[in-house]
């Protein structure tokens, strides 16, 4: 294929708007949260994905596992679980198996303001995506948003 070739044009375009719908919908969230909780949309994503895992009260990954979840480099992974770890929000220690691993847990307080957040950023989702269905590049993206049911462990 070449750069002028109409499926790498047409893949390029649809690529663009699912950007652009990640976009509207991350800032329409952040927004929320920011305002309501004072919480970053990569906070609460952290918060989120840490309050899913189940060996132990609040949950915990390694480190590595929570740069993956994040989608973030292992020093800003690093800087926002400081930071959350300064709020109280979550707390690390070492792996009782393998001391050089690390592990982030959830505090209480952590999955107390995740739990009053929740509400905000669902809701805040539900705006983004109704206001991005209005455009009619981006409504057939919001309608596979909406059927799209991936398998709890996702």
């Amino acid at each position: 294929m070449t750069a002028t070739d109409p499926a790498l044009t047409a893949l390029s375009q649809s690529w663009y708007a699912l950007s652009a719908l990640h976009g509207r919908i991350e800032a329409h969230i952040e927004r929320a949260l920011q305002t309501g909780h004072e919480l970053s949309v990569r906070e609460y994503s952290l918060l989120e994905v840490l309050s899913r895992q189940h060996d132990g009260p609040g949950g915990h990954l390694q480190m590595k596992q929570v740069a993956e979840a994040v989608v973030l480099s292992q020093s800003a992974t690093t800087r926002l679980v400081t930071r959350l770890e300064d709020r109280g929000l979550l707390s690390r220690y070492l792996c009782v198996t393998d001391r050089r691993g690390i592990y982030t847990d959830v505090t209480g307080p952590g999955l107390a303001l995740l739990a009053e957040a929740r509400p905000t950023n669902d809701a805040a989702l539900r705006d983004a995506l109704d206001e991005a269905a209005k455009n009619p590049g981006l409504a057939p993206l919001v309608r596979t948003v909406e059927e799209l049911r991936l398998p709890a462990s996702a």
